[in-house]
């Protein structure tokens, strides 16, 4: 009797964890398009033919990027994995909003290039650093705790130039160019909120759960490795483009 009990006090435990684990490494292998803020074919093609103010399409390009951009929703699901209080979690999304606009508008509309693997490397970087700082590793091992705010705000300028790279790929007609960036932008802003909406609900019911500090770490130990993936992906993408 007793054996059945812990039985189906631990499968609680098993089942949450590997099925986040599987949910994690769904999103780190999904197409490369997904994977590194790709743009589909068809938002391709209205892209390069696009001219003048196209101010809702552009909204929703930005918003349907910000949704299918699964290392962004990994970094958001580390950001907010201990936060329970709404005016905690938007101070946190708040600056990573602040990063990724500033140096997307920045990347596209000064022209200013950086080498895509390399960004999108860092950007799996700032997934293993949440997922780190989520168990507790830096003041454990380090001794010290690198400042959550500011490097949540650093790591978002990351992010912004991950989105600029894949924007700059395109010819942009210079008839309404700002403002359809800035559109992009609203709606990058618009698909993160949905985005965390339906990730907080998520964890909301998870929370509420006995199990759910018991599958904490279980989780962030996933989540790590799937920065890792992130990472090792674009690397190998970087050493293969420049014929190493």
């Amino acid at each position: 009797m007793k054996k059945e009990v812990a039985c189906q006090r631990t499968r609680p435990l098993w089942m949450g964890a590997v099925g986040f684990s599987v949910m994690l490494f769904l999103c780190a292998f999904m197409t490369p398009e997904a994977f590194a803020h790709g743009v589909a074919e068809d938002d391709k093609a209205f892209i390069a033919q696009s001219s003048g103010m196209q101010l809702l399409p552009f909204i929703y390009l930005g918003a349907k990027h910000m949704v299918t951009g699964y290392d962004h929703l990994l970094f958001l699901v580390g950001v907010i994995f201990f936060l329970y209080r709404m005016k905690d979690i938007g101070i946190y999304v708040t600056l990573f909003a602040i990063g990724h606009s500033v140096t997307l508008l920045y990347g596209v509309l000064s022209g200013t290039h950086v080498n895509p693997y390399i960004v999108d490397a860092i950007i799996g970087l700032s997934v293993v650093y949440k997922a780190l700082d989520n168990l507790g590793a830096f003041k454990r091992v380090l001794g010290f705790q690198p400042n959550t705010k500011a490097m949540v705000l650093i790591f978002g300028f990351f992010h912004g130039f991950g989105l600029a790279t894949k924007l700059q790929e395109f010819t942009f007609s210079s008839d309404g160019l700002v403002p359809n960036i800035l559109a992009f932008n609203v709606g990058v802003e618009l698909g993160q909120v949905l985005a965390l909406g339906t990730i907080l609900i998520a964890m909301n019911f998870w929370r509420r759960t006995d199990a759910f500090l018991r599958q904490a770490t279980a989780a962030n130990v996933a989540l790590m490795a799937a920065g890792f993936v992130l990472i090792g992906y674009q690397l190998v993408g970087y050493l293969i483009n420049s014929g190493v």
